[in-house]
């Protein structure tokens, strides 16, 4: 079955079941009221002479109609872009006029932004509100078209509309569905084209292992402008009957468990950022009081404490919850060796916008401390190393998840394969006999030491992130120093009444502690303090280009 017949199975299949819901607005949507939207969005795509193959835009927080425009668009047999909403109006532009885009759909405060005249190809923008009609083309007639949809629908399904009356497009999955532009740690952004097969691969592997099952319920609050949110809270979650609760706001702690509580899901799909928040802001200072503290050195009494921190953190997210997957960026290793001592149902994957996004993944029950999950079936992977299973090198893949390319990008597609065609990843690893990976680092971000050694700075942040008052870091190398970034945790400064001085002598003992954790030719020689958050891609990960 090909990607798009996928969604006119479920929603015949699960018609009259709940499949949509935002958590900020309360509205709700059945899987008969989003195919019915969808049918009604086909109707003008038809009538404002959009074919198959074109090219439509998509830019607003997480919600159901941006969701229902995606799937439209897919299912008519076009191909959709995705925009992440926190791009800027000039990148935006550059991205709808890049991929040749014929029509948008925008959230009434991002349309503001923007400047017709800047992307003339665009025949009309719809909003992510309602639908209604933001702007046309003085040529085209799309908001007559909008005001009689509703009349244009009832002829077409005169008896009312009904699940056999889902049809959706017969194209191949060797088609692209997406072009997904994405701003990585290296700083320029490219078209990734994704082609239904990419989607499929990935869809069919989490209907195998991942498992959710009809009826269940999903939390999405990661963007779905990236490939990881959108293949498994919405596009995946789809395919099963689930329904999916779109969190629309930032995902702050307290926003997210209030959410976790209405919504109670089964499966948590996160980046690692929001569990190491839940660990350092909820289980250090309950593991840090006394008597815990001292109850955790009396073998019987830690696996009592250690069951209890488990039934509270799974009632934390809901109670019903089965399995978390980390995935988008390095999970730090002392919250993931913490929340397994506790038997907590969480694995760690691995992925990239160019494989749809999965390479590696395993379930909690065959999942290995510290890697990244096994090789997908449907995907090979090798380590360009001499000794792939203890010297790292870059991780290179193959199979049916890996894009076709860069649109309009010949050069850096060609650069992106290797001669055999292999896809490197930029990513260092190890694996071992089993497909199990490794990631060591990002190849453009690793350091070499005095005497040559290889410097991963991102398993040096994982433990100084875990050293008092730091909120987040970033380690780099100036004059042959290793120096530290720190953007400190403010709200706990305040709430310990400390000045900067004392902020000041935090740091120095931090670095003394880190020092002594780390290898002589990891040690840092200075922490600065840094007065804001590190930008981030969709992913979270630090834009380290930006601080060189």
């Amino acid at each position: 079955m090909t990607f798009i017949k996928l969604y006119e199975e479920s929603f015949r299949k699960n018609f009259d079941l709940p499949a949509m819901a935002d958590f900020a607005s309360g509205e709700t949507f059945t899987y008969r009221e989003v195919a019915t939207e969808i049918a009604k969005l086909h109707i003008l795509f038809k009538e404002c002479k959009i074919n198959p193959g074109d090219k439509i835009s998509v830019i607003g927080k997480n919600s159901s109609r941006w969701c229902i425009a995606h799937l439209a668009t897919v299912t008519y047999g076009a191909v959709i872009i995705p925009i992440l909403h926190d791009f800027n109006a000039n990148d935006v532009q550059h991205i709808i006029n890049h991929s040749d885009s014929v029509m948008l759909f925008a959230a009434d405060a991002i349309w503001e932004t923007l400047s017709e005249e800047k992307i003339p190809g665009i025949k009309g923008i719809l909003s992510l509100t309602d639908f209604r009609l933001l702007s046309q083309k003085e040529v085209e007639n799309i908001g007559e078209t909008i005001a009689g949809l509703n009349e244009k629908f009832a002829e077409k399904y005169p008896a009312g509309f009904k699940p056999d009356d889902i049809c959706y497009s017969d194209q191949s999955d060797d088609e692209p569905v997406v072009l997904n532009y994405t701003s990585g740690t290296t700083g320029f952004s490219k078209g990734v084209i994704i082609l239904g097969r990419n989607l499929s691969g990935n869809m069919t592997f989490a209907h195998h292992h991942i498992k959710l099952k009809r009826g269940d319920r999903m939390l999405s609050f990661l963007p779905l402008a990236h490939t990881y949110g959108a293949a498994f809270d919405f596009l995946y979650a789809l395919t099963e009957g689930v329904e999916t609760t779109f969190l629309g706001k930032t995902p702050a702690p307290k926003v997210l468990l209030k959410a976790f509580e209405a919504v109670r899901p089964e499966v948590v799909i996160s980046v690692p950022l929001i569990f190491e928040k839940i660990y350092k802001n909820m289980i250090i200072p309950m593991l840090n009081k006394l008597p815990i503290h001292w109850a955790l050195s009396l073998p019987l009494l830690d696996t009592q404490i250690y069951t209890q921190i488990r039934k509270r953190l799974i009632h934390a997210l809901g109670g019903k919850v089965r399995q978390v997957i980390i995935g988008g960026a390095p999970f730090n290793s002392e919250v993931e060796d913490f929340l397994l001592k506790i038997k907590f149902p969480v694995s760690v994957g691995y992925g990239m916008t160019e494989c749809a996004p999965l390479i590696s993944f395993s379930v909690c029950a065959d999942f290995v401390p510290h890697s990244c999950g096994k090789v997908l079936e449907c995907m090979e992977a090798r380590i360009d190393s001499e000794d792939p299973e203890n010297i790292a090198g870059e991780i290179q893949t193959r199979g049916q998840n890996v894009m076709a390319g860069y649109y309009k990008n010949e050069a850096a597609t060609k650069e992106v394969f290797t001669d055999d065609g292999w896809l490197k990843t930029g990513d260092l690893g190890t694996m071992d006999k089993n497909n199990n990976l490794f990631i060591r680092g990002r190849s453009k971000s690793m350091l070499l030491g005095p005497s040559g050694q290889n410097i991963y700075p991102e398993e040096i942040e994982a433990k100084l992130n875990n050293l008092p008052f730091v909120m987040e870091s970033l380690v780099m190398e100036k004059n042959r120093r290793l120096i530290a970034l720190v953007y400190p945790d403010y709200g706990a400064v305040d709430e310990s009444g400390l000045s900067h001085d004392d902020l000041a002598l935090i740091m120095e003992e931090n670095k003394a502690a880190l020092n002594k954790a780390v290898a002589s030719y990891e040690q840092i020689a200075e922490i600065r303090l840094f007065p804001n958050e590190f930008e981030k891609t969709p992913k979270k990960s630090i834009k380290r280009y930006l601080y060189g």
